[in-house]
Formats: structure tokens, sequence, C-alpha cells
């Protein structure tokens, strides 16, 4: 197994998550209203937890911080990116008709294009990747109220 498995296998694992919610929400019409995103989320979490809690296991006593830190935040990219691509070939191919209806209100007072929306998803997926492994990596980090962990400190 490559060093970069842990974060493209649970990357595509994530967005393949996120894509399934989306055509989901889709059959009953619900993906046009963003406060279903919120969910996405969650989805993030879970994908993100088990990601590190694997990459961590794999490594074992061998586990850095850093290298943790790179292997979650790399996995929600990847994922970010993928469900990107996904969003912006259903937006554009699928359904054209998908961002009137998405930003109705917006349409006669911004010039609000296709480009300005995937901007908009890829940002929010990359801060969501962001702040989970912040958080993840306090859980996953070791201690230093240890022996060996008070030789580092002052």
């Amino acid at each position: 197994m490559g060093k970069s498995s842990v974060p493209i296998k649970y990357g595509i694992a994530i967005a393949v998550g996120l894509i399934a919610y989306f055509l989901i929400l889709s059959l009953f019409g619900l993906h046009v209203n963003p406060i279903y995103s919120l969910f996405n989320g969650v989805i993030m979490a879970y994908g993100m937890f088990e990601a590190i809690k694997h990459y961590r296991l794999q490594k074992g006593n061998k586990f850095k911080y850093q290298k943790g830190f790179m292997a979650s935040l790399l996995t929600g990219f990847n994922a970010t990116i993928i469900f990107t691509i996904f969003f912006g070939f259903y937006a554009t191919e699928f359904s054209p008709d998908f961002l009137d209806q998405l930003i109705t209100m917006w349409i006669t007072d911004y010039s609000t294009n296709i480009g300005i929306v995937l901007f908009v998803v890829a940002i929010m997926g990359f801060a969501t990747s962001l702040v989970l492994t912040l958080a993840y990596m306090q859980l996953f980090k070791d201690s230093w109220n240890t022996k060996e962990g008070k030789k580092h400190t002052l």
C-alpha cells in the first residue's frame, strides 16, 4: 500500500457518499434547497474520521502529527475536488436549469454563473476539510502527559 492510499481511497469514498446524497435529494426535488447541504458536513466528518483512524492504525507507533494532518487534509481535498467536478457536470450537462432553480432570487439581482457557484462549493469543501482536520488531530495526536512527552516541554 502506498503512502497516499488512505487519502485517495477515503477521498473517493466520501465523494461517492456526497454524490449519492445529492442524487437522492434530486429524486425528491430537494437538491435546490441549500439547507440540505448541511448534511454534507456529516458525511465529510464521518469519512475523514474513518480515514485518520485507519491511517493511525496503519502507522502504529510511527504515527506523526504532520503526516496524519496531511493524510486527513488530502482526504478532504480529494473528496471536495471530485464532488465539485461532479457538481459542475450536473449543473451544466445533466440539469441545465438547476442553477436557475438553485439561486432564483440571485439571478435577477446578481450576475451569478456556474464558475462562482463551483468556487463556493469548492471553498466550502476545503474549509470543512481544514476545520475537521484540525479538530480530529486533537483527538489522534499523542499526549505529552507522559514521561516521554515531558521531555519535550519547558
